[in-house]
C-alpha cells in the first residue's frame, strides 16, 4: 500500500495547504513587525528598504489568498511558530542594541533570518504547486519568492555599504580606549615601583651611614 493511501489525508496536497496556512500567518505577523524594525533603524537607506518591503509583504498576504482560491479553499492561517520565534528574537536584538552604533547591523541580522525562512518556505510551496500542475499558484508563489530574494539581497547591500563598518569602527575605537587605559595603568604602576625602589634605596643608605657612624664611635 502506498504511503499516501495509508496516511489518509497526509498527501502532498494536504501538506501544501498546511504550509500555505503557515506562511499566511507568518506574513500577517510580519506586517505588524516590520514597522517596529523601520522605526528602530537609524540609517535612512535601511529604513526605506524595510518600509518598501512592508508594502510587498502586504501584497504577499493578498497573493496567498489568491493561491488559496486556486485550490478551492478559503484563506486561513495556522500559527507559524517559526516566524513567531524569529520576530521575538528580532525584538530582543533591537532592544539590546538600541542606541548603539551596531543597531542597524542588528536589525539587518534579524531581518535576514526572517527573509531566509520565507525564501525556504516559498521555494517549497512553489515546487509543490508545480508538481500538482497548479500554474496559477506556482506563478504567484514564484513572484513572492523573487521579491523575498530581492529583499534579502538589498539587506546584504545595506550591510556591506556601511552598517557593518559602522559597528566595526566603534569596536575598534573601544579597543583603542581600552589600550590607552591599560597603558596609563601600566605607567602608574611603574611610577609606584620606581618610587618604592627609591624609598628603599634611601632607607638602605641611611642604615649604612648609621652603621658606619657607630663603627667609628667604637
Amino acid at each position: 500500500m502506498s504511503p499516501q493511501r495509508n496516511g489518509g489525508e497526509k498527501t502532498l496536497k494536504k501538506l501544501f495547504e498546511d504550509e500555505l496556512a503557515d506562511v499566511y500567518d507568518a506574513e500577517k505577523r510580519l506586517v505588524k513587525a516590520l514597522p517596529k524594525m523601520a522605526k528602530a533603524a537609524t540609517d535612512d537607506a535601511l529604513r526605506q528598504a524595510i518600509q518598501d518591503h512592508l508594502k510587498q509583504t502586504e501584497q504577499h498576504v493578498t497573493k496567498i489568498e489568491s493561491v488559496f482560491e486556486s485550490i478551492g479553499k478559503t484563506a486561513r492561517g495556522k500559527k507559524c511558530d517559526a516566524m513567531t520565534g524569529l520576530i521575538e528574537e528580532g525584538d530582543s536584538i533591537v532592544a539590546d542594541f538600541k542606541g548603539s552604533p551596531a543597531i542597524n547591523a542588528a536589525i539587518i541580522s534579524a531581518a535576514q533570518k526572517i527573509e531566509h525562512y520565507e525564501i525556504a518556505s516559498y521555494g517549497c510551496l512553489s515546487e509543490w504547486a508545480g508538481l500538482m500542475k497548479n500554474k496559477a499558484a506556482h506563478d504567484l508563489l514564484e513572484e513572492i519568492l523573487a521579491e523575498e530574494k530581492q529583499a534579502d539581497e538589498l539587506l546584504t547591500e545595506c550591510a556591506r555599504n556601511s552598517m557593518n563598518e559602522e559597528a566595526l569602527e566603534e569596536d575598534e575605537d573601544m579597543d583603542e580606549d581600552e589600550e590607552d587605559d591599560d597603558d596609563m595603568a601600566t605607567d602608574e604602576e611603574d611610577e609606584e615601583v620606581t618610587s618604592s625602589s627609591g624609598r628603599g634605596s634611601s632607607r638602605t643608605r641611611a642604615t649604612t651611614v648609621r652603621a658606619s657612624g657607630r663603627g667609628r664611635q667604637r
